[in-house]
């Protein structure tokens, strides 16, 4: 696939590593060309640094992963995006988010032309993006959205980025659920002190 991703920092930063290396195209959408945030991905193969605009012209899918503060303001600098998936990997965390939204992607689908808007890669820390490997078992991931090519995208990258299964939790009426699921893991994580090692893996009898 070709992919844009905006947002070049850990979560960006590691699906950009994992897919070069599955031989998607890798476009790094960034404001100064010059300077910015995972300069270092330019070393990962099939990646290449371009203006917003020019990596979303180029790309068949849109990975956006700024803070979730400048939600509006990332999905607005994407020109446009008809035909476009895009994946939100954004959570509001205590409170830090586009005001009015209670999530991110309900932010994005305001002021974006696609409706091909999916929640994923949003549910576990970065490290996890990096290796999702626990042992001889990879950990789970989840999505969540209308868009069924969405989806299906989301699901594919997810495979590509070393993860188990990718389980379709239901349309954009889940994406809050998914940014309270993310929430879980970074209370665990953080703030009961687990650390970041830790993944989720759903488990069948």
């Amino acid at each position: 696939m070709k992919i844009a991703i905006i947002g070049t920092g850990n979560v960006g930063g590691a699906l950009a590593t994992q897919w070069s290396k599955r031989g998607h195209e890798i476009y790094l959408g960034v404001r100064d060309l010059g300077q910015f945030k995972g300069q270092a991905l330019l070393n990962n193969p099939n990646t290449s640094a371009h203006s917003v605009i020019d990596a979303v012209q180029q790309s068949e899918v849109i990975l956006l992963s700024p803070p979730a503060m400048m939600a509006v303001e990332a999905t607005q600098s994407l020109g446009n995006t008809e035909g476009k998936i895009i994946i939100d990997a954004m959570n509001i965390v205590m409170g830090r988010g586009p005001v009015g939204f209670n999530n991110t992607a309900d932010a994005i689908l305001a002021h974006t032309q696609t409706r091909d808007v999916v929640k994923c890669f949003n549910s576990t820390g970065f490290n996890n993006m990096q290796n999702p490997s626990y042992g001889d078992v990879a950990i789970d991931m989840f999505v969540a959205g209308d868009s069924t090519r969405g989806k299906a995208a989301a699901q594919q990258l997810a495979r590509d980025a070393g993860f188990a299964t990718c389980y379709d939790i239901g349309g954009n009426d889940k994406f809050q659920l998914l940014e309270q699921f993310a929430f879980f893991w970074i209370n665990l994580a953080v703030f009961q002190g687990q650390g970041r090692n830790i993944g989720f893996k759903l488990l069948k009898r």
